[in-house]
């Protein structure tokens, strides 16, 4: 049985060059988005956004949520994926990164699909649950600080809909969660979170070691 690649810059290059569908909006939005402070760790890969709006159209979502906006690359991604009565709610702590996005968006004829939500994104969550939005999510992506992404999972879990997706992102965090003497919160966060998914008998899970990790979580049915 062959072991996973290592993915050199030649390799990564290759795989844009055979499947990344790219234009000019996405590559003007990244390139604005790599020149911000921590621009270039944050946002996520091209070819990552373009498997976000694959999956999203693989699941038939119309009714997506994001926690974690940024610049609003994923974001935008997974929009285009939406029919056009589709609906994405993307959480922010603040309106200083999605306010760079909106121009992009508009570009690119999606924004009447999206209803961004400015404040702590687990009051958000709590607040969709309470509205009467529990279970009713096909699609929830997680890419937002980490030391929070257990509850950031537990509000997710009760917001999607049996048979939903729930993507997260990060899960092997720059490799630290392999490092015992990373115990900052964030790695401890996210190493807690991988043990908990393995055991979570509500879903099914598989942890792809591409990118920084993507994990995908799909809530059982029965």
């Amino acid at each position: 049985m062959a072991n996973q690649l290592a993915s050199s810059v030649e390799l990564l290059s290759y795989v844009r060059d055979v499947s990344l569908r790219d234009d000019e909006i996405l590559r003007d939005l990244r390139e604005l988005t790599s020149e911000l402070p921590m621009g270039q760790a944050m946002q996520v890969m091209a070819e990552e956004g373009q498997f976000l709006a694959l999956l999203v159209g693989l699941v038939g979502a119309r009714s997506v949520l994001e926690i974690g906006t940024f610049t609003g690359y994923s974001t935008l991604c997974m929009a285009r994926a939406l029919p056009s009565d589709g609906q994405l709610i993307t959480c922010d702590i603040t309106d200083k990164w999605p306010g760079i996005a909106r121009e992009y968006w508009n570009k690119a004829g999606v924004s009447d699909r999206i209803d961004v939500r400015i404040g702590n994104a687990i009051d958000t969550m709590a607040e969709l649950a309470t509205a009467g939005a529990a279970g009713t999510f096909d699609f929830v992506f997680i890419d937002a600080d980490k030391a929070n992404y257990r509850s950031y999972y537990d509000a997710a879990i009760e917001l999607v809909r049996p048979g939903g997706l729930i993507v997260i992102d990060n899960t092997l965090f720059f490799g630290r969660v392999i490092d015992p003497s990373a115990q900052d919160p964030d790695s401890v966060a996210v190493r807690e979170l991988n043990l908990f998914l393995r055991d979570d008998e509500r879903v099914d899970i598989s942890l792809l070691p591409v990118a920084d990790g993507i994990t995908l979580v799909r809530k059982r049915t029965s």
